[in-house]
């Protein structure tokens, strides 16, 4: 199975662009506009599609990984530019012991146990930010087979909308944000590739999870 990585450089001057950026919800229908239709009950699942958008001086990129190469074809005419390139070779590079840099941008939660929600009046489930939310990634970074060696994260405006089911009220969503970069080392080749496969955390369907690495450079 070969796993791809999609860059999408959205042209801010189309109006179909300025929209899906606007919100994960469109930006959620729009890539899964690329992929085949007739993929089952979770076609997100079944193409192994995470994505995130990333503000760069050059102005806002979306990146998709999929285990099938998106029809870019199907956006909208002077949506922006898009390139594919297969990840095979940096999947392939994974080893023990290899130091690489990471980004990951994640909905850090937890889930309070019944009693705990009964007593404090928490919610089933509870963003977490500041030191909690850094306490979370070291937990899932150690669970993806990495033991980081720089680590810095910042909140980032959380993902909100609502979503229309077929035949049933609208769903409210709503993940907080927090991006974590930094370096690591591999320590378990399968638990890490499980990661980047599958993503981590909450919000996946709405641009969370996705675990991006790459070699860490050499010290001159």
């Amino acid at each position: 199975m070969t796993l791809w990585l999609t860059r999408i450089i959205p042209d801010t001057r189309s109006q179909d662009a300025r929209r899906d950026l606007a919100g994960a919800i469109g930006m959620h229908r729009r890539i899964m506009s690329l992929f085949p239709s007739n993929a089952g009950p979770d076609p997100r699942a079944r193409f192994g599609i995470l994505f995130r958008t990333e503000d760069t001086p050059a102005g806002p990129h979306l990146l998709i990984q999929s285990n099938q190469e998106p029809d870019t074809k199907l956006l909208p005419h002077s949506y922006g530019t898009a390139l594919s390139r297969p990840l095979d070779a940096l999947i392939d590079a994974i080893r023990p012991g290899l130091t690489i840099r990471y980004r990951c941008v994640a909905s850090p939660v937890r889930k309070p146990g019944a009693t705990t929600r009964a007593l404090y009046n928490l919610p089933p489930v509870v963003p977490l930010t500041g030191a909690a939310a850094d306490e979370w990634w070291l937990r899932q970074a150690d669970q993806g087979g990495l033991k980081p060696l720089t680590h810095h994260s910042h909140p980032l405006d959380a993902v909100r909308g609502q979503r229309r089911p077929d035949n049933a009220p609208p769903q409210h969503i709503r993940h907080a944000r927090t991006q974590f970069d930094g370096t690591a080392a591999i320590i378990d080749t399968d638990l890490l590739q499980a990661a980047i496969l599958g993503g981590i955390g909450r919000g996946k369907a709405y641009g969370c999870g996705l675990l991006s690495i790459a070699p860490a450079r050499q010290p001159q």
